[in-house]
């Protein structure tokens, strides 16, 4: 257990390391007007506390979601990302329902929510139906907005609806998902220029991880 906690603090002290170096490693070499703004680090931080408590299945993770879901949903504003907030907004919505569904499923001894497992024939349907989505979504994004990337936009978005909701549901599956996001928000955010938030996906891909193996040992 001892080790366990060293390893969770070491986790998330590398994380937000990652982000300030970032930070200030970008702002340094960027002219005047493309240097990061101060809310990309503060966003970042908030989402590395977040995510490292997720995958501890810590109920605290929703305390850092709602403060990271209002200073990214402003970043993405700035970025004309529509996709990304319209699932801020959706995050804000479910992690309210969310709190309530992991007070219910708490373990009473180690304060960890238990999870559980989806069905392989959930799986495979899930699977197809949200990759012909997001295909629709960024088509419609190209045709009817000025997004700036419409496909990557789409399939950063629906996919993470998915995962929303099996994280919300306790399902351990959910951080498959959530690496896929990851790695396309990655590339999202470099042609963005916004190396802070790259940083944050890159770490989150690393959480996605340790979030599968620490959930598993959770189920049931």
């Amino acid at each position: 257990m001892l080790n366990r906690k060293w390893f969770d603090y070491s986790f998330l002290a590398f994380g937000l390391l990652v982000q300030v170096v970032t930070f200030f490693v970008t702002n340094h070499l960027a002219d005047a007007d493309s240097q990061l703004s101060i809310l990309s680090l503060v966003s970042g931080c908030f989402g590395v506390f977040s995510v490292c408590l997720a995958s501890q299945g810590n109920i605290l993770t929703f305390l850092f979601g709602f403060a990271q879901v209002g200073t990214y949903t402003y970043l993405c504003v700035t970025q004309r990302f529509y996709g990304e907030i319209a699932i801020n907004i959706y995050y804000f919505l479910t992690m309210i329902y969310g709190v309530y569904i992991w007070r219910k499923r708490l373990d009473s001894d180690s304060e960890k929510v238990t999870t559980r497992r989806l069905k392989w024939r959930t799986v495979m349907v899930l699977f197809i139906s949200t990759i012909l989505v997001s295909w629709l979504v960024g088509w419609g994004l190209e045709s009817f907005t000025d997004d700036t990337q419409p496909y990557l936009d789409a399939f950063t978005t629906v996919p993470a609806l998915v995962a929303q909701i099996l994280m919300i549901l306790v399902f351990w599956e959910h951080w498959f998902i959530w690496l896929a996001v990851d790695i396309l928000s990655v590339v999202l955010w470099i042609r963005a220029e916004d190396y802070c938030m790259a940083a944050q996906y890159a770490f989150w891909c690393a959480n996605c991880i340790y979030g599968l193996y620490n959930w598993r040992k959770l189920a049931q």
